[in-house]
């Protein structure tokens, strides 16, 4: 299709928005109106109000915040807690706001969008802030060193290209249709994560309960080693030896696509302390993301962060993809919860995680196991691979969009 030239808008010309208010804490309530977190707007594109319990009062929002209750229809994004990408550029979130979630007051480090009449299309918008166009705009302009974040006054600066409403609507129409391919591509990726689980809760039940019988032991009692990594922040290099934190492993797969890299001068440093090897288990302990494992299936080397715990399987008394399975159970994932501690940040102390317990069948039961999440695994690399390329298809269609080319 040939390129269209759409005239570009300053954002205040296209779209109308607005920030929530300073909220203090001494103000929250346990009842009233629900006030809309940052945290509640997830990567998914949904709003989650189970992340919150903080409301304002009634009375309060009638008499001062009343014109800051959302509606039915808006989009509403996080203007903090946001982060780089590994292109470089911000990436913020934004989910419409549905009946369900009413009534429902902004936040501090909220922005709400409203389209105008006969001029823009919101489903439009939604795309456009995720587009390349829109974060580089945004990434010249945030502040804030330790967590980035923009408001209003960096918005009115930015331009969006916008083509006749009619238009707006059919990309938007397109890029709908190639993101509900996505999601249903993740959430099969889902539920082949949850058969896992079934599986392995219909085979040894429950270790805390124990409603099978099942030999009981501590995660100790099963490892040769469970440590972490580095605890001082290293200096990072352009290349050199990868360095492994909490979100290179958060998929239940260690990936190595956006990793950072240290000079291999200080990974032979901090290998005295713990050197990964291929069948060993990585688990998150810090974080939001904590309690999640990730089985070692390479012999590339790399360095971990303090956030990684490493744990060394006893592989004549554990089978290493079942206790990766076991530990990624709900039932080992309460008992972190039970444990964690940490203020604002919740961090699992090393001891803590030694107690964890294991179910321990016979060996021959944890290779039946394995067998299955073996064959599960072959399922979800297939689907990782698929939902690579929709990605890929979908950045291109995406950018193509927003050049007037689609």
């Amino acid at each position: 299709m040939t390129k269209k030239e759409w005239p570009l808008k300053l954002l205040p010309d296209a779209f109308f928005f607005q920030e929530g208010p300073g909220v203090r804490k001494w103000q929250f309530t346990t009842s009233g109106i629900k006030l809309l977190n940052v945290a509640n707007i997830e990567k998914s594109g949904y709003l989650n109000l189970e992340k919150t319990d903080r409301h304002l009062s009634e009375e309060e929002v009638e008499s001062r915040y009343n014109h800051f209750l959302v509606d039915e229809g808006d989009l509403v994004i996080a203007s903090s807690g946001i982060s780089f990408d590994a292109d470089g550029l911000l990436r913020t979130r934004g989910a419409f706001v549905y009946a369900e979630h009413l009534p429902l007051c902004l936040n501090t480090s909220t922005i709400r969008f409203k389209a105008i009449d006969g001029v823009s299309d919101l489903a439009f918008l939604r795309h456009w802030i995720d587009s390349l166009d829109f974060r580089r705009q945004i990434t010249q302009r945030v502040t804030g060193s330790a967590q980035q974040n923009f408001g209003p006054s960096h918005l009115k600066e930015l331009t969006i290209p916008l083509p006749p409403l009619s238009e707006q609507k059919r990309i938007a129409e397109i890029l709908d249709r190639a993101e509900a391919l996505r999601a249903k591509r993740r959430a099969a990726l889902a539920l082949l994560d949850e058969l896992t689980q079934s599986i392995f809760l219909d085979m040894f039940g429950d270790p805390v309960t124990n409603p099978k019988g099942v030999k009981v032991v501590c995660l100790a009692d099963v490892t040769s080693r469970i440590t972490d990594g580095v605890h001082q922040k290293p200096n990072y290099t352009e290349s050199g030896t990868a360095f492994i934190s909490v979100k290179d492993i958060t998929t239940g797969t260690l990936t190595f696509d956006q990793c950072k890299f240290i000079s291999d001068d200080d990974h032979e440093r901090f290998t005295k302390r713990c050197k990964a090897e291929r069948l060993d288990i990585l688990y998150t302990k810090v974080g939001a993301t904590y309690g999640r494992p990730a089985i070692v299936e390479t012999d590339r080397e790399f360095s971990l962060y303090v956030s990684v715990c490493l744990i060394k399987p006893k592989k004549d008394l554990i089978d290493p993809y079942f206790l990766n399975a076991a530990l990624g159970t709900s039932a080992v994932k309460n008992q972190a919860d039970r444990r964690i501690k940490g203020i604002g940040v919740p961090d699992l102390h090393l001891d803590q995680i030694r107690k964890f317990l294991i179910p321990l069948p016979p060996m021959s039961r944890q290779q039946d196991f394995a067998k299955n999440v073996t064959a599960v695994e072959h399922l979800k690399a297939a689907h990782r691979s698929s939902l690579q390329e929709l990605d890929q298809l979908f950045a291109s269609l995406q950018h193509r969009a927003f050049r007037g080319e689609l």
